[in-house]
């Protein structure tokens, strides 16, 4: 059970990128994270967002959600979109691999994303968008005592 959480939801302009990561880092911040544990999920969040706006509505604007939760000293990050979905998520998960070459992607999204976050699950359906989920444990969880 979370004991804390937050959603908030806009529009996939590209200037919303940097709202999302500053949102979901002044979230995290209860966790009391380092400085390395902030600017990996801030970095994580701007992967997952940037792919939804890039990638997920690439002909138009659609919505971004978010939600964060907090459970016992780890934040668990939801983005979703409701775009184009992602046709092969095998070949997305390829390093360097980018659907939008034209606009001079690095392909490395998944990848960082990977790398900055504890647990990595994506989710896409063609036609219906994605459902990105990443988990962080940033404190200590709490000593239960019996």
């Amino acid at each position: 059970m979370p004991q804390n959480y937050m959603q908030i939801q806009f529009p996939s302009l590209s200037e919303n990128e940097s709202f999302a990561r500053v949102a979901v880092a002044a979230f995290a911040a209860q966790l009391d994270p380092t400085m390395e544990q902030l600017t990996e999920l801030k970095t994580a969040v701007s992967e997952a967002v940037t792919n939804a706006i890039i990638h997920g509505y690439e002909s138009g604007v659609g919505e971004v959600r978010i939600s964060c939760a907090i459970v016992n000293g780890r934040i668990d990050i939801t983005v979703e979109d409701e775009g184009v979905g992602i046709p092969d998520l095998e070949q997305a998960r390829q390093p360097l691999y980018t659907s939008r070459p034209e606009l001079e992607r690095s392909g490395m999204g998944i990848t960082i994303m990977e790398s900055f976050v504890d647990e990595l699950q994506i989710e896409s359906r063609p036609g219906q968008g994605t459902r990105v989920v990443m988990r962080k444990q940033v404190a200590k969880p709490p000593v239960l005592h019996a």
